[in-house]
């Protein structure tokens, strides 16, 4: 019998693979998204302490998106990017979080990018 691997499950073995690789700390803290069907979540996270700095979702009622589509990622990633800035945080580095560089993902990325956040 064929064992058909499920999207979640390739997702979540890319997502293993790239934290391999990455890790927020205090002077560079990581920008993680999650994206559902309905919305797109952002945390701006330091690994070393265990904690989240900063986050910004479609969810959060100071929002003002409308779900999960590319104009809500824009949103969120402008708003992910200026509360960052509050908090006296510039550089991150992107956790795509097994997602394809591609369309909310790359919207979100690039409204932070232009509303200060540096990777």
């Amino acid at each position: 019998m064929i064992h058909k691997i499920e999207k979640k499950e390739i997702r979540n073995r890319i997502h293993r693979r790239i934290r391999r690789k990455l890790a927020g700390t205090a002077e560079r803290p990581r920008l993680a998204i999650f994206r559902s069907v309905a919305h797109i979540y952002a945390q701006v996270i330091d690994d070393a302490a265990g904690r989240t700095l900063v986050s910004a979702s479609s969810v959060d009622k100071g929002a003002k998106t409308n779900g999960g589509n590319v104009a809500a990622a824009k949103a969120i990633g402008k708003l992910v990017a200026e509360r960052a800035k509050e908090a006296g945080i510039k550089l991150v580095v992107f956790d795509r979080g097994g997602y394809q560089y591609h369309g909310r993902v790359k919207a979100l990325a690039d409204a932070a990018r232009e509303a200060g956040l540096e990777f």
